[in-house]
């Protein structure tokens, strides 16, 4: 049976999910989402009540599709480390690149040294996040993506039931949307693969990139965690998913 995973996006800045480089990872933040979606299950992020815009402005984007993803591979985040060094280079991040989307890459673990892995710094998280990036295990890869970033799309009628309205994520209560969410989203005229918007957020711009990774560590815990994605806890809507 294919699932469908639903959660709210506070703040979409293009590295959770990643959806450059003809492939759409979800690699870092939502650790019980990576744990146990399966292939071929499908991953969707709606908007906020008050989406990040800027360092000091929000925007209201609740009931709207940010992205959506089938999951069409699924693997441990060592071997994610290992394809992003040969097929997937673009997820690697590189700080120093002229490509704005470069510096967004989630391959932040770096396995070379055995099973612990080491942070790859400077990049889109800082030492507070690694237990909580870590305990989701794997890093969850599509092929088969619709990306809106800040051009997300209206959910019909019929399915905005599916935008959670809080933080964590639903499954159980989405069973009976399923179908109607495939046959809407395979019915819009896309094509697999596509990127229509930019994140809506760019922390490059608002925060400057001197401190960009710096932000998402604890000091910000508390004044941020309603709009920062990166450090909110990811407790499930569903007490029984």
């Amino acid at each position: 049976m294919t699932d469908l995973y639903s959660y709210c996006i506070p703040c979409d800045d293009g590295a959770a999910p990643n959806p450059f480089e003809g492939v759409c990872t979800l690699v870092i933040c939502k650790p019980r989402i990576r744990r146990k979606a399966a292939v071929g299950d499908w991953i969707v992020g709606t908007g906020a009540k008050c989406a990040r815009i800027d360092k000091d402005r929000s925007e209201d984007m609740s009931g709207r599709l940010v992205y959506a993803m089938q999951v069409t591979e699924k693997m441990s985040m060592a071997d994610y480390d290992a394809a992003t060094k040969t097929r997937l280079p673009g997820k690697l991040p590189m700080w120093d690149s002229s490509a704005w989307w470069r510096k967004l890459g989630d391959s932040i673990y770096d396995y070379a040294g055995g099973a612990t892995p080491t942070l790859r710094e400077p990049c889109v998280h800082a030492a507070d996040n690694v237990a909580r990036d870590l305990s989701g295990r794997n890093a969850l890869l599509s092929t088969n993506f619709y990306y809106f970033g800040d051009k997300a799309i209206e959910l019909p009628d019929n399915l905005r039931h599916i935008a959670p309205n809080q933080q964590g994520h639903r499954r159980q209560l989405n069973e009976s949307f399923v179908d109607d969410f495939v046959k809407w989203i395979n019915g819009l005229g896309y094509a697999p693969c596509s990127v229509v918007g930019k994140p809506l957020y760019d922390p490059i711009v608002a925060e400057g990139s001197s401190g960009w990774g710096a932000r998402w560590g604890a000091s910000e815990r508390l004044a941020d965690s309603v709009s920062n994605p990166h450090i909110v806890d990811d407790e499930p809507v569903e007490t029984l998913d």
